[in-house]
């Protein structure tokens, strides 16, 4: 992590401008469900949330309550924490009256407009440098039967990896509020991650590669963040259990592939079968294929040292090709795409944007047209398959002292073709660990229907 030293007030000053995160500037959101099981008079109380809140950031995460600073444009983006002022997150509480079921039901169909605070627009200019880094939302129960989290946090900040090692913190340091420790004695179980270590070491100039993950578009056709398209998007929660996990690892050793990379060509090819089966004519259409990976291990970076280094991988072919082949083959696409996601990849692509990005700048002061980056899976071309997974995260692990969630949700997104791998409750990664379902969110034209592809209906149960 680069960093500056602390002069003129600035307590801590980071760059996030030297990884591909920069890109992803939008508000990420999840709901959290916590029920009452045990009728315990002030349950999770907004007082104590925002007090452990305060504490944690206080003392630990000092970015949360940062300010971005947009330099050189927009090219170049700093988080900047002061010694004397504060950007605390926005926390807002309310009261509902409706039962757990309706409350449980709520937070399944995705209630983000019910559940998640309201966030200002999320892209980065010199004037709007102050728009908060998270903000949350308490929503309690006026039968005390439970009480909803709504969570925002900004891309550029932290990925979901690092999101969710912060939300497990808080909860931490809840609990031993609870329990009466000072705060000058208070531990994390993970520690604080900020920025991204440069990877200018790890660059091969001698070696170019072709980065499928970005699209250069004329300047007033880009696009920073997702925009709905024309056609009705419809989500379908899968369930995938333990024992079709199972026959996955199966196939997948098979293959010589991993577990992630054969589920993404399930999907993938499900999609395709289904969007052929509804629409015969598209299968000489093309079909991108993006992934989130998270390349720590490649960078040789521990995943506690770093908050935001998630990278895309991109490979295409035609909807009806990706159809025609049997799912092994699919997967060796999935297994060569995210298998260049080497140390010396992810930083030619950090490198690659950056260069872009001085050049989009360029443009603008000589007043040329020019093009700008944006990254494929945005890029209003091709049927996606835009997959991201997040069962290693410890999404159930935040207890605040009265249990573990008993639901998380990550909010619907009306985009085609955006698949997300979801654990539940009782799953955990872990060798050895008992075997749980996963939950798979596709959203697809609504007039696809995902149950025509026999890939899906084997590998998969609709819920």
């Amino acid at each position: 992590m680069a960093t500056t030293s602390p002069s003129d007030g600035v307590k801590l000053r980071y760059s996030v401008s030297d990884n591909v995160s920069v890109l992803y500037q939008v508000y990420c959101s999840y709901i959290i469900l916590y029920r009452n099981a045990g009728a315990e008079e002030d349950f999770l109380s907004p007082k104590a949330l925002k007090q452990s809140l305060d504490a944690l950031v206080r003392r630990f995460y000092p970015p949360i309550a940062g300010w971005f600073e947009a330099r050189n444009g927009d090219v170049d983006v700093d988080v900047v924490c002061y010694r004397d002022r504060r950007n605390d997150p926005p926390f807002s509480t309310q009261t509902l009256e409706m039962d757990y079921n309706e409350a449980a039901r709520h937070v399944r169909e995705s209630n983000t407009d019910l559940f998640v605070p309201q966030c200002p627009p999320p892209l980065i200019a010199p004037d709007s440098t102050g728009i908060p880094m998270i903000l949350v939302k308490t929503t309690h129960l006026a039968s005390g039967e439970a009480a909803v989290l709504g969570i925002s946090y900004h891309h550029s900040l932290m990925d979901g990896s690092a999101f969710w090692m912060f939300m497990t913190n808080w909860a931490s340091v809840s609990r031993q509020l609870r329990a009466q420790v000072d705060e000058t004695e208070l531990s994390l179980p993970y520690p604080p991650a900020f920025g991204m270590p440069t990877t200018e070491h790890l660059c091969t100039p001698e070696r170019p590669f072709e980065h499928a993950e970005y699209a250069l578009v004329d300047a007033d056709k880009v696009l920073r963040e997702f925009k709905a398209g024309q056609d009705a998007i419809v989500e379908t929660v899968f369930t995938v259990s333990a024992e079709q996990q199972q026959d996955i690892r199966q196939m997948a050793r098979s293959e010589g592939v991993s577990f992630t990379e054969m589920l993404c060509a399930v999907f993938w090819k499900g999609a395709s079968d289904a969007r052929v089966q509804a629409r015969p004519s598209v299968a000489a259409e093309a079909t991108l294929f993006t992934c989130a990976v998270n390349p720590r291990a490649r960078l040789g970076v521990p995943d506690t040292q770093c908050a935001s280094p998630v990278v895309n991988v991109a490979t295409s072919s035609t909807i009806g090709k990706i159809a025609q082949l049997d799912v092994g083959s699919v997967a060796q696409l999935v297994h060569q795409a995210i298998g260049r996601c080497t140390g010396p990849y992810v930083a030619s692509s950090y490198a690659f944007m950056r260069a872009q990005r001085s050049q989009e700048l360029d443009d603008e002061r000589s007043g040329r047209p020019g093009k700008k980056l944006m990254l494929v899976y945005v890029y209003p071309w091709a049927a996606k398959c835009t997959m991201s997974s997040s069962r290693t995260f410890p999404i159930y692990q935040a207890d605040f002292g009265v249990g573990p969630p008993v639901l998380v949700r990550a909010p619907f997104l009306p985009f085609d073709g955006c698949v997300r791998i979801w654990p539940t409750p009782q799953y955990s990664p872990a060798p050895g660990a008992l075997g749980a379902p996963l939950e798979v969110y596709m959203s697809l034209p609504d007039y696809v229907d995902p149950s025509s592809s026999p890939l899906l209906r084997r590998f998969a149960r609709m819920a």
